[in-house]
C-alpha cells in the first residue's frame, strides 16, 4: 500500500463518503421547475455534484457563473437544498460499518470537503458521523485542490501526513492529497462526469467500488 498502512483517513464528503446527490437532484429540479422547466434525469445531475452549487446551477439553466441571474439562481437551489440537507442522503455502504470498527479500535478519521459548513455540519450531525475533524470550505481562506485544510486537518488529527489517505471522488482531491504529502486514493463509484476515466487521475490507490475500498482498510487495519 502507497506509503504504509493508514493510521488515519480523511475522506472527501459528496461522492465518496456520503450519497447526497439524491438531495441535490430535488434541489436543482426544484430550481428548474421555478424556471418552468422540465425535470433533469438524475444521472445527469449526479455526474455534476462534485462541482458545487455554481455548476448545477450551469446545468439547470444553463447560466455560466458570470452570467446575470446566476447568483440569485444560486442562492435558490442553495435554500432549496438547505432545508432538507439529509432528506435521502446515505452513507455509502458499508462505509458505516467500517467507520464504527474504525473508532472502534481507536483510530481517528475526518472530512475535508468543499461543501460549505452551513451544509455540511448539519448533514454530518443528521447521519450521526462524529469525524474528529471536519473541514469545510468556508472554514480556511483556502479550498482543495490547495492542501492546505488537508493539513490543518491532519493537524486536528494529531497526525503527519505520511499516516493519512485522503479518499476522494474528484481529480482535485488526489491533486490536493498529493501536495499534502498524504497518500492520493481515488474512489469510481462517486459523481464522476462521463468521459473522466478516474484510473487517469494523479492517485496512488485507486478502487471501483466501496467493497474493494473496505476490504483494503479492513486489510490494513489488521496489519497496522
Amino acid at each position: 500500500m502507497a506509503g504504509g498502512p493508514p493510521r488515519v483517513l480523511l475522506f472527501d464528503l459528496d461522492g465518496t463518503l456520503v450519497d447526497t446527490a439524491p438531495d441535490l437532484a430535488r434541489a436543482t429540479n426544484a430550481l428548474r421547475h421555478h424556471h418552468g422547466l422540465p425535470a433533469l434525469p438524475y444521472p445527469v445531475i449526479r455526474a455534476q455534484v462534485s462541482n458545487g452549487g455554481s455548476a448545477l446551477v450551469t446545468l439547470a439553466l444553463g447560466l455560466d457563473k458570470e452570467a446575470d441571474g446566476h447568483g440569485e439562481a444560486r442562492a435558490f437551489l442553495l435554500e432549496a437544498y438547505g432545508r432538507a440537507v439529509a432528506e435521502e442522503s446515505r452513507i455509502f455502504p458499508p462505509l458505516e460499518q467500517l467507520l464504527a470498527d474504525w473508532e472502534a479500535g481507536q483510530r481517528r478519521w475526518g472530512i475535508v470537503t468543499n461543501k460549505p459548513r452551513a451544509f455540511a455540519a448539519p448533514l454530518v450531525e443528521a447521519l450521526g458521523l462524529a469525524p474528529g475533524a471536519l473541514l469545510c470550505a468556508d472554514d480556511l481562506p483556502v479550498k482543495k485542490p490547495d492542501p492546505e485544510p488537508l493539513r490543518e486537518a491532519a493537524r486536528r488529527l494529531r497526525a503527519t501526513a505520511s499516516e493519512c489517505w485522503y479518499i476522494g471522488d474528484h481529480r482535485r482531491d488526489m491533486q490536493a492529497a498529493r501536495a499534502a504529502g498524504m497518500a492520493a486514493v481515488a474512489v469510481g463509484y462517486g459523481y464522476i462526469e462521463e468521459g473522466d476515466d478516474y484510473r487517469g487521475w494523479p492517485a496512488d490507490l485507486w478502487f471501483d467500488t466501496t467493497e474493494a475500498l473496505v476490504a483494503a482498510l479492513r486489510g490494513a487495519r489488521r496489519d497496522g
